[in-house]
Formats: structure tokens, sequence, C-alpha cells
């Protein structure tokens, strides 16, 4: 099944749009209960007004609350991204961290975050469960499991390390655009001869292309 993710989705990525890891941090951190779409759009201002670690550190709260506000939540956003500035500054010399476990001491950051950063800024393998990781692997019958932590250690058994970071984003692809939470394009999904959940959505080819949602929608 994997193999055929990767032959659906060659060219997956991060749909986030960022230039440095603490970029990544503070979008990952906006896109809980956000469209990356969203997130992209409030980002760029955001990323013109403060340049490093410092310089969120000292940004006013309620500056950086209306620079996210639209992003929803945007009051624990905003103390989330000043909080981890702060502490990037003081206990990690203004340099976002490595490793999962400093990565999850910083204020709105957990295992899904730290595992975007890890993937994406520094290319150190990392799965990450969102609820469109979560709901295909069971649907796969990958795993059972429901707790995110469990269905990453599970998961992680079947596929290569290596390969971690991109089959959390062919996942996640593979959510956002057919394997939908309410009505899954079965008919369309290239998955369909191998998926033990095949006919819980829509299953007449013509219907389930209908279904189906482009690349542009996440742009």
């Amino acid at each position: 099944m994997y193999r055929i993710l990767r032959k659906t989705y060659p060219d997956a990525r991060c749909e986030l749009n960022f230039a440095n890891p603490l970029q990544l941090v503070v979008a990952t951190v906006l896109s809980a209960q956000c469209t990356d779409k969203r997130v992209n759009q409030v980002t760029p201002a955001l990323f013109a007004k403060y340049k490093s670690a410092k310089a969120f550190a000292k940004a006013d709260l309620h500056d950086i609350e209306k620079f996210v506000h639209s992003t929803g939540f945007f009051r624990a956003k905003a103390k989330n991204i000043k909080g981890l500035a702060m502490k990037i500054q003081s206990d990690f010399g203004g340099e976002v961290p490595r490793t999962l476990e400093e990565l999850i001491t910083l204020p709105g950051v957990g295992r899904k975050t730290a595992n975007v950063v890890l993937g994406h800024a520094f290319d150190t393998p990392g799965i990450t469960v969102d609820t469109h990781f979560g709901r295909l692997s069971r649907r796969f019958e990958w795993t059972t499991e429901k707790d995110p932590t469990k269905v990453e250690r599970e998961v992680g058994l079947l596929i290569p390390q290596k390969e971690w970071t991109n089959l959390s984003q062919r996942m996640i692809w593979h959510g956002r655009r057919v394997c939908h939470s309410r009505k899954p394009a079965c008919g369309a999904c290239t998955l369909a001869k191998l998926c033990p959940s095949f006919g819980i959505g829509e299953t007449d080819p013509v219907r389930a292309r209908a279904l189906v949602k482009s690349d542009e929608a996440f742009l």
C-alpha cells in the first residue's frame, strides 16, 4: 500500500511555507485547528516582522495576536509562539533544538509538531500522527490504536524508518484529497484493491472522482 502511495504522490511535501526551522515551528503551531492554506496567508507578514527567536521573544503579545487572529485560538497560539521563542532564546542559544526530547519542551509543541519539524527542517525521519494519519492507518488496518503515540509506534514497525517523514506526508495528502473523514472517494482511490475499508465511501468511479480535491485547494 505504501508503494502505491509513493507512486500516487511522488512529490508530496509539507504544505506549510517556511524558510527555516523557526518558521516551521511557528507555522505548525498555527496550523492547529486551522488549514495550512490559511496559515500560509498569515505567515508572510508575521515572518517579515519577526525574523528570529529573539524578535518573537521580545514582541508584544497583543501584536502577535493581531497577526495570527484569523487562524483561530489566536490568544493561546500567540502565547505559545512567544513562549517557545523565549525558551529557544534562553535554553537553546536562539536556535531551534534538533531532538524530539528537546522540541517537546517548547510551549505548544507536542510529538506531532516535533516530528514535522524534525522531518522537514532537519531531515530526521519522524511519523506525524495527525487526524488524517490516524484515520487512514486504522482504515488500512495498520493499527487499531487511537492514541497518537501508540499509532506512531505500531506503524513505525511496518515502514522503514528512512521513509517515516515521506509516509506521513503521503498519508496526510491522501487523507485530505481522497480518503475523507465523512465520505471517502473509494471509487477513485489508487488503494481500492488493497484497502480493507473499501466501500465505506462512494464506490461509483464517476461520483467518487467528483469528491477528490485537487492540489490547488490547499495552495
